[in-house]
């Protein structure tokens, strides 16, 4: 009986564990340690709202990532993701709260995703994936900048907001301006 008893507590605890493994962060969760990192770091916090079907959302990570401007991001930004919008076998993948932080900093009015913030290490909102490209007061959601306008709005940012080196910037703008290529080709990585 005393085995019995200790196969299921221990069933129950191994099935409690794994259930809250599976747990996604809550979005709040996410950005605080994004910007307990950043102040630690003295760098500023890139926050990406993005879903796992999301071809453009892989394209910016490929982006961030590419052995050419990688560094320049990881010495300047904590990049952390909020899962929102997934599909319905997924659902359970996305963050608790991502919607509404999403909606917080104007994400519900533009193109979907992704949608990016630049935040301070004190959590303050520097800037968007919102931009304005004829000057026409109309925004919309560059999400993973591509255009030539996007890319130089974007790399605007990056000299705005850190010391970004002529060399960074033109690898930057020379990755980014290969998403218009692969975009034509309709090939997403």
């Amino acid at each position: 009986m005393k085995k019995i008893i200790l196969s299921l507590i221990i069933l129950f605890y191994a099935f409690a564990t794994a259930n809250a493994q599976s747990t996604p962060e809550t979005a709040d969760e996410i950005v605080n340690s994004a910007l307990s990192q950043a102040k630690q770091e003295h760098k500023k916090v890139l926050i990406m709202f993005h879903a796992s079907w999301c071809g453009w959302c892989k394209k910016m990570d490929a982006c961030l990532n590419d052995v050419s401007c990688k560094n320049y991001f990881n010495k300047n930004f904590v990049i952390s993701h909020i899962d929102v919008f997934e599909t319905k076998e997924k659902v359970s993948e996305e963050n608790s709260g991502g919607k509404d932080l999403y909606a917080k900093y104007g994400g519900e009015e533009q193109d979907g995703i992704p949608f990016w913030l630049i935040l301070d290490e004190n959590g303050n909102l520097l800037a968007n994936s919102k931009y304005d490209p004829d000057n026409s007061g109309k925004l919309q959601n560059i999400g993973c900048p591509a255009e030539e306008k996007e890319v130089a709005y974007f790399v605007s940012l990056l000299k705005k907001y850190t010391n970004i080196s002529e060399a960074d910037q033109t690898a930057v703008q020379i990755r980014f301006r290969k998403n218009k290529e692969k975009a034509s080709n309709a090939s997403f990585e």
